[in-house]
């Protein structure tokens, strides 16, 4: 068991990092962070008190510390995921709604100037 909930604390400790990186390099924006970085401390924090993981058994009813945490670390990145889909999804209509738009406008820029030259 503690064998891995030491691997818990490094991986949330990995993804924090990554995080902040990318989070400095630009490479993701800050209100897109705010997800991984609250999902690595809620990680940390199962991984570094014992007592949590065995209070999520009991609550879970499962028969092992192990199982609960990974149960854990699987719904909170579910959440996230989710999270992700219902932005990817909204950005990808926008993107449909702007597309049109130019498109529309494209075709007026080209009826005003057929009728310049016409």
């Amino acid at each position: 068991m503690q064998h891995l909930l030491n691997v818990a604390t490094v991986t949330s400790v990995l993804l924090l990092v990554l995080v902040l990186v990318s989070v400095r390099r630009a490479h993701i924006r800050v209100e897109y962070s705010v997800s991984w970085l609250a999902a690595a401390l809620v990680l940390l924090l199962f991984s570094r008190a014992q007592f949590l993981v065995q209070a999520a058994e009991r609550v879970l009813g499962v028969g092992s510390a192990p199982l609960a945490l990974l149960m854990m670390a699987g719904a909170i990145f579910l959440l996230i995921f989710y999270r992700f889909s219902v932005i990817v999804s909204r950005l990808r209509d926008d993107n449909i709604a702007l597309a049109q738009r130019v498109a529309i406008l494209e075709y007026h820029i080209q009826s005003i100037r057929d009728h310049a030259n016409g």
